[in-house]
């Protein structure tokens, strides 16, 4: 069974982050406590984000659903390989996406990317050993700590989704990674939990009225 993970007032993240920051800390007054599960398939997930690079989450999510039909209901390393690169195109994916997606597998299949290690890895480690497949970037990367791992202090700067409900919530249209790493220093060590409160006030509706700290 998938860990479920539950985020409320009691939560030391989320009142390390409500102490703070007082924008947080509205943010969860106006969407309270969530709960979320963790992913423990670590390759068909990398997988998904591969496919979701560049793309929205529901163009995504259809894409690997085609990729999952194929695969006959799970993505794994031995399905996708009797796969050709034809049949993973034509679910949707790019070339350069379906290279990425060997490189993967090859990578796996080696033994340079070993799942369970991960787990015991620190961050930097995670991320290196990602980002050494060809086509994996950062953005793949944080999404694998943050969604598979569930590492506390990931800061996902390069994420469109994220930057739009931090700029909501910071009332800034200055994203640039280096303004938010310092506006968001405050969050260490729990940079995660304020991350998946920006993602769910987009996920909400809550971004299209303009944020107001006193109300």
């Amino acid at each position: 069974m998938p860990k479920t993970v539950i985020l409320d007032g009691d939560t030391p993240s989320v009142k390390y982050l409500c102490a703070k920051d007082k924008r947080f800390q509205k943010v969860f007054s106006m969407i309270g406590p969530v709960s979320y599960e963790v992913q423990e398939d670590g390759y068909a997930f990398l997988v998904h984000e591969i496919i979701e690079q560049m793309l929205s989450a529901k163009a995504a999510n259809a894409i690997y659903g085609r990729l999952k039909d194929l695969c006959g209901g799970h993505v794994c390393a031995d399905a996708v390989n009797a796969l050709t690169d034809e049949q993973i195109r034509g679910v949707g994916t790019s070339r350069g996406k379906v290279g990425t997606i060997r490189a993967l597998t090859r990578g796996v299949e080696k033994g340079d990317i070993d799942f369970a290690k991960l787990h015991d890895m620190p961050d930097a480690d995670v991320m290196k050993a990602l980002t050494s497949i060809r086509g994996i970037g950062a953005w793949t990367a944080k999404m694998y700590l943050l969604f598979a791992l569930d590492r506390q202090d990931v800061l996902p700067f390069e994420d469109v989704a994220f930057l739009q409900g931090y700029g909501w919530a910071y009332n800034t249209a200055d994203l640039s990674p280096a303004a938010v790493q310092k506006k968001c220093a405050k969050w260490k060590p729990y940079s995660s939990a304020a991350a998946r409160y920006m993602y769910l006030a987009l996920d909400k509706g809550l971004t299209k009225e303009k944020f107001h700290l006193s109300r």
